[in-house]
C-alpha cells in the first residue's frame, strides 16, 4: 500500500479550521496512486487565493480550492503530487450557504482537490460523474452526506 506524506502549511489566522492530522485523513483517502507520494496543503486567505486563481486560471475573485500538480521536467521522476491552495473563507461561506457542516465540506475540498492532483476533472458531464462518484463514495467512508444531493435538490425546485 502507498502512502502520502501531507506537508501543512496554514497562513490563514482565523479561527474553525480542521486539525492537521484531519487534513492528512482526508488527503491519505483521496491518494489514489500505487507509489507513495507528497502533497502540499496550504490554507489561505481570501486575498492570496484571489491573486493566485488571477495568476494561474485568470478570474479575479478567491475560490474554494487550487490544485497545482506536480510537473516533473523530462527524465526526472519526483514522488510529489503537487500543492493544494485552500481558502478558509470561501469554504466556510460555501458550508453556511449550502447548510454544510464545515467539517464536511473541508473534508470534501481536500478530497476534490486531491483528485485534480491526479488527473480527475468535472469540465464535461462525464467526467464530472466519475469525478463526483469518486467523492461522495470517498466522503461516505468518512460518514459525510453526498455533497452534491443539496444542490441536486435546489435545482429541481
Amino acid at each position: 500500500m502507498s502512502s502520502l506524506t501531507v506537508d501543512f502549511q496554514n497562513a490563514f489566522e482565523g479561527e474553525g479550521l480542521p486539525n492537521e492530522a484531519s487534513f492528512q485523513t482526508w488527503a491519505e483517502l483521496a491518494w489514489q496512486g500505487e507509489s507513495d507520494s507528497e502533497v502540499t496543503i496550504r490554507i489561505v486567505d481570501v486575498e492570496e487565493s484571489q491573486s493566485l486563481n488571477f495568476q494561474y486560471r485568470g478570474k479575479d475573485k478567491p475560490t474554494n480550492v487550487l490544485s497545482f500538480p506536480f510537473e516533473a521536467p523530462a527524465g526526472i521522476t519526483f514522488p510529489l503530487a503537487g500543492d493544494l491552495v485552500i481558502c478558509a473563507p470561501v469554504v466556510e461561506k460555501e458550508a453556511r450557504e449550502q447548510h454544510k457542516e464545515p467539517v464536511a465540506h473541508w473534508a470534501h475540498m481536500v478530497i476534490h482537490g486531491m483528485l485534480h492532483l491526479q488527473g480527475y476533472d468535472h469540465i464535461e458531464d462525464s467526467d464530472a460523474e466519475v469525478m463526483e462518484g469518486l467523492e461522495i463514495q470517498l466522503l461516505e467512508q468518512l460518514g459525510f452526506a453526498n455533497p452534491y444531493e443539496a444542490e441536486e435538490t435546489e435545482k429541481d425546485s
